[in-house]
C-alpha cells in the first residue's frame, strides 16, 4: 500500500470531488476540539486508529510505535485497523459515526466538509509555527488534519549503475539526462529508465514535476488561464517531451506493457534498472528491496528532475495523508495525543526516508543530500485548484490519470495509432482551450 502515497501527490492537488452520500451524512459533529493534553499520565482510554499502511500493520511496525507511545502515555491503549481499500471503505464509513478515533482523511473529502467529520486541532497561525502543509488541512480558521509526512519529487536511481556509466553529477537539463541514459545503455547492462507503464499509477508521477523546471509555485494555478499548456517551451511540453524521447530512443524497458511494480523494486535494487520516475516515498522501498536481495541499500539514491532555474534545482513538496480526530470520538484527548506524538516523536518520517511534517524534524539522508546540494523545496499554490480540476475533467485529458501519459508512451514506441508528438500536443491544447471556454461559461 505504500504506492498509495504516490497517487496521493496527484489526488491532493486535483481532487475536489464531493464525497457521495457523505456531505451531511454524519449530521454534523458532536462538537468539541481535540485539545493537546498537558499531563500524559492523566490521559486514558482505548482509541482505534484507521490506517492505510497495511504493510506496517502486518510486520509489527505500528505495534512498535504504539509501545513507544505508551512509554509517554501509559494509560492509552492504541488499536490499529488496517484497511486495504482505504479510500473506498472509509468514504462509506463516514456515513456513520463509526470511523475510528484517529484516521487519515480520505482524499475525496472536500475541505469544506472537514468540520462535519473531524475535530478542530488549533488555528493555522498556531500550528504553522510547528508544521509544514498546515493550510491544506484548514477551513474556517481551524485546522482539522495534520500531515503524517511530506514527499519531495524527483527520481530514484541506482548510484552504482550511474557511476559504472561514468556519470557522477546529476543532469541539469533534459538533454543531459537523455545523454546519461544513452551512456547507461552503452556501458552497462541495466535498463536506463523504467516507466512501470503496466501498473498505470507510476505514470502519474510525471505530472508531479510541474513547477520544478520553472521553480514556480503558481505553475498549477497558471493552467486555469493558459489555452496552450503544451506549447513549445512550456513546462508540460518539456516534461512530456522528455518522457517521449526516452521511450522513442529505446532507453526504457523493452516492453513497457509487462512491467510489474513489485518486480521493478528488485530490478533497481540489484542494478538491472538504473532509474525510476518516482517521488521520495519510494526510496525506502527500494532500499528495503536491496537489502532483501543482498545488494547494497546505499546504492539507492534520489536525484532532482533534470532542469534548473538560475543555477539551482527545485523540488515540489506536498503532504501525504492528513491525520485527523473523529469529531464523534469519546476519547478526543487520547486521540490528539496519538496524532501529536506520531508526527512529532515517532520518527516515522525518518524511518521511511520521508519529508518530516515537523519543521524542526531531521531530514532523512537522501533529502538531506538534496538540501546540501542546494535543491530548493517549493509548494504549489492551490488557489486555482478547483478551476484547474474542472477544466481537466471537461477536457477529458486527465492530468493525474495514467491514460494520458500511457498514450504518450504508446505513441513514442509506435503503438499509439500513428501521429507525431507535435500532433498530440496540438490535440491536447485544443481540448484544454475548449474546456477553458466551457468552464468559464
Amino acid at each position: 500500500m505504500k504506492q498509495r502515497s504516490a497517487a496521493l501527490l496527484a489526488v491532493a492537488l486535483m481532487s475536489v470531488t464531493a464525497v457521495s452520500g457523505c456531505s451531511g451524512a454524519s449530521g454534523g459533529g458532536t462538537g468539541g476540539a481535540a485539545v493537546a493534553p498537558s499531563d500524559p499520565a492523566a490521559v486514558s482510554g482505548t482509541i482505534t486508529v484507521l490506517t492505510h499502511k497495511t504493510d506496517l500493520a502486518g510486520d509489527g511496525t505500528l505495534d512498535r510505535y504504539a509501545a513507544e507511545f505508551n512509554k509517554v502515555y501509559p494509560n492509552v491503549h492504541v488499536k490499529f485497523e488496517p484497511i486495504v481499500n482505504y479510500e473506498g471503505d472509509v468514504k462509506i464509513r463516514l456515513n456513520s459515526t463509526d470511523y475510528g478515533d484517529v484516521l487519515m482523511i480520505p482524499a475525496a473529502v472536500p475541505v469544506s466538509d472537514y468540520p462535519k467529520f473531524f475535530a478542530p486541532l488549533g488555528t493555522p497561525e498556531e500550528l504553522d509555527r510547528k508544521y509544514r502543509f498546515v493550510d491544506g488541512g484548514a477551513y474556517g480558521g481551524q485546522v482539522y488534519g495534520i500531515a503524517t509526512n511530506g514527499n519531495a519529487t524527483g527520481m530514484v536511481y541506482n548510484k552504482a549503475v550511474w557511476k559504472q556509466a561514468g556519470i557522477t553529477d546529476w543532469p541539469t537539463t533534459p538533454d543531459e539526462f537523455l545523454a546519461d541514459l544513452h551512456a547507461i545503455k552503452e556501458k552497462t547492462s541495466a535498463v536506463p529508465l523504467s516507466t512501470v507503464y503496466h501498473e498505470g499509477w507510476p505514470m502519474t508521477a510525471w505530472q508531479s514535476y510541474l513547477g520544478e523546471a520553472s521553480c514556480d509555485e503558481a505553475a498549477n494555478d497558471a493552467l486555469a488561464a493558459d489555452p496552450a499548456p503544451w506549447a513549445a517551451g512550456k513546462e508540460l511540453n518539456r516534461i512530456d517531451t522528455l518522457l517521449y524521447e526516452a521511450v522513442h530512443r529505446q532507453l526504457v524497458e523493452k516492453d513497457p506493457t509487462t512491467t510489474a511494480w513489485e518486480g521493478s523494486k528488485g530490478q533497481i535494487a540489484t542494478g538491472r534498472t538504473a532509474t525510476l520516475a518516482l517521488a521520495s516515498w519510494a526510496v525506502s522501498q527500494m532500499k528495503d528491496a536491496a537489502e532483501k536481495a543482498g545488494a547494497d541499500p546505499a546504492d539507492i539514491g534520489f536525484m532532482p528532475f533534470p532542469a534548473q532555474r538560475d543555477g539551482h534545482f527545485c523540488s515540489v513538496v506536498s503532504p501525504d495523508y492528513r491525520e485527523a480526530v473523529n469529531v464523534h470520538s469519546k476519547h478526543k484527548e487520547a486521540a490528539r495525543a496519538w496524532v501529536d506524538w506520531f508526527v512529532d516523536k515517532s520518527g516515522y518520517a525518518q524511518d521511511e526516508d520521508l519529508l518530516p511534517t515537523l519543521k524542526s524534524g531531521a531530514m532523512p539522508a537522501e533529502l538531506q543530500a538534496y538540501q546540501d546540494a542546494g535543491v530548493r523545496f517549493i509548494q504549489l499554490s492551490q488557489a486555482k485548484n478547483a478551476e484547474v480540476s474542472k477544466i481537466d475533467n471537461q477536457s477529458e485529458i486527465g492530468l493525474n490519470k495514467p491514460d494520458y501519459r500511457q498514450h504518450l508512451v504508446d505513441l513514442a514506441r509506435g503503438a499509439g495509432g500513428g501521429g507525431s508528438l507535435e500532433d498530440y500536443f496540438a490535440e491536447l491544447n485544443r481540448k484544454w482551450a475548449a474546456a477553458i471556454r466551457t468552464a468559464g461559461s
